[in-house]
């Protein structure tokens, strides 16, 4: 490690004087670390033995606080290449902004990849949430959400196919491509709750079958108040974090 490196892990030093054991102190400011984006995605960790010098504790120590941290999601650990800060999502519940737009905010680098954009017939729940009439074609746009190559979400959005008749013309950003046509949404409401992954869509993650999944199912609406976008979107739940502040 450079200097820089290791002032930046002696932060983390334990207190030996303390009653909490070593280790839940360690993962514990590395923990806090990790969530105030003192790490960068993606970063590799030096070797516990490296760790355990830079820190002043024994390799036991640094060994169980990284496991504890692998074990909430905090790190991933690569056969054959060591220890990485793994990449997570913030999203602020109070603010509406593109899944490109927070992403880059939070210094990943976003992507996606196309799984279908087609012109179907709109179903019951399509057309309840979006107010179209019974014989009604929607736009179908399908895609995993990435963040630094890492697949983050499957997103299903439905759209009215009179505002999106060529869906293969929508490009990386839905948003910008709304707001291009003058179709920006300005206000959306989520409902959040959990499911079980599908077969399908656990393949698509890289996930195993029935792994927990966050939905979360929006209606996006223009500044005339249309509801405009049905949104269905599986998160990850070891990679998102969904944050609200509350006051008095």
């Amino acid at each position: 490690m450079n200097s820089t490196s290791e002032d930046r892990w002696r932060d983390l030093r334990p207190d030996p004087d303390s009653d909490t054991p070593l280790y839940l102190q360690l993962a514990r400011k590395l923990g806090n670390a990790i969530h105030d984006n003192r790490w960068a995605a993606g970063e590799a960790l030096p070797s516990e033995r490296v760790l355990s010098e830079a820190l002043g504790v024994s390799r036991i120590t640094s060994r169980k606080a990284i496991a504890l941290l692998v074990e909430q999601g905090l790190i991933r650990r690569t056969q054959g290449a060591g220890s990485f800060i793994t990449p997570r999502y913030e999203d602020p519940l109070s603010r509406l902004s593109s899944f490109s737009e927070m992403l880059r905010r939070r210094g990943f680098t976003p992507g996606s990849k196309w799984l279908s954009r087609v012109i179907e017939p709109a179903n019951r729940d399509e057309v309840i949430q979006l107010g179209l009439s019974p014989a009604a074609a929607v736009t179908r746009l399908r895609r995993l959400r990435t963040a630094d190559g890492i697949v983050m979400a499957v997103e299903n959005s439905t759209f009215p196919a009179a505002l999106i008749p060529d869906p293969q013309a929508v490009g990386d950003s839905l948003y910008s491509f709304l707001e291009q046509r003058n179709l920006s949404i300005v206000r959306a409401l989520q409902h959040f709750r959990a499911v079980n992954a599908s077969d399908e869509i656990a393949a698509q993650m890289g996930i195993a079958p029935h792994d927990a999944l966050l939905l979360i199912t929006r209606v996006g609406y223009t500044a005339d108040q249309r509801p405009i976008e049905l949104t269905d979107t599986y998160c990850r739940n070891d990679y998102y974090d969904f944050v609200a502040e509350l006051r008095k």
